[in-house]
């Protein structure tokens, strides 16, 4: 009796499989498509030469090769945020090209300045502010005045001379701009008791904590599309990118006791001076010390 529920059993069973891929078959076939007839998600080849400041990718590692595939992937198919970072760079990189090249930093950490910020002033949930994302205390360590008055993080030239003194002294530690990419996210002091605890000395050989993990690959993804938006489908006019609108600049060596009425003394209003100062704070400048700040005027 037992014998024979199971023989039925499994009879029902291969009925009940076979009525299922029948209608899964036909619905696949009769559904209407749920995008353009012209859309289409494509797998992507790993160009062969990827690499950070000249240092090679090892894609013949399979999981160099995911990790890699990964990043690209994401740089590529979230359309909206790529394209925003190429009509920013096209804003941006003329301000760190140069510096990156007066600093003695190779010409590929801009895109690391992308990973960070996106090329935006903003804050991140720790605290890290700037577009090179720097922590208050670190900030401070090499020599940015940070508090409520001022915050040289948002100085785009002075936040850019620091990144560079902190990747090239990571390099100068590491022998490689690969982990000193790696050191900006992670630190100097963890990737360093990484590379003891496991007896490497490479990037690619290395297990660091999630984010880290991740992050070269970022930067290496967002050279690769940044440099080459036409192959990886990116289509646009020059007059569709971002421009940075010409100022002067102001020295001052006392105290502003009002930025908006300093401002429309010089033809502007006090939003448009904070965007081109966001390292402004207030709208004041206290300036105790008399110190030299330049503040950009925009030209109309």
């Amino acid at each position: 009796m037992k014998k024979t529920v199971r023989i039925l059993s499994l009879g029902a069973l291969v009925i009940t499989t076979a009525l299922l891929t029948n209608a899964i078959s036909t619905q696949n076939i009769s559904d209407p498509k749920n995008t353009s007839d012209t859309y289409k998600i494509k797998a992507l080849k790993l160009p062969p030469n990827l690499n950070l400041a000249g240092e090679r990718v090892p894609l013949e590692k399979p999981d160099i090769k995911e990790r890699m595939d990964r990043e690209l992937l994401v740089n590529t198919y979230w359309q909206s945020n790529g394209l925003l970072l190429i009509k920013r760079a096209n804003k941006y990189f003329p301000i760190l090209e140069p510096l990156l090249k007066k600093y003695g930093l190779p010409d590929d950490f801009k895109y690391l300045c992308v990973a960070e910020s996106a090329l935006i002033d903003e804050t991140s949930s720790a605290g890290a502010a700037g577009f090179w994302h720097f922590l208050r205390g670190t900030g401070r360590e090499y020599g940015l005045e940070i508090n409520k008055n001022v915050d040289e993080r948002y100085d785009i030239e002075k936040s850019t001379k620091v990144a560079a003194e902190y990747l090239k002294k990571s390099y100068e530690r590491f022998g490689s701009w690969t982990l000193a990419a790696a050191a900006y996210n992670a630190g100097n002091a963890r990737v360093a008791r990484s590379l003891k605890t496991q007896g490497v000395n490479d990037y690619y050989d290395t297990l660091l904590p999630d984010e880290t993990e991740r992050y070269v690959f970022r930067i290496i993804a967002l050279k690769e599309v940044l440099s080459n938006p036409k192959k990886y489908g990116f289509i646009f006019d020059k007059s569709d990118l971002y421009t940075l609108p010409k100022t002067r600049t102001v020295e001052v060596d006392t105290v502003i006791t009002n930025i908006a009425n300093f401002a429309k003394h010089f033809g502007t209003n006090y939003k448009e001076l904070k965007l081109h100062n966001p390292w402004l704070r207030q709208n004041r400048l206290n300036n105790k010390s008399r110190k030299l700040y330049k503040i950009k005027i925009p030209i109309k």
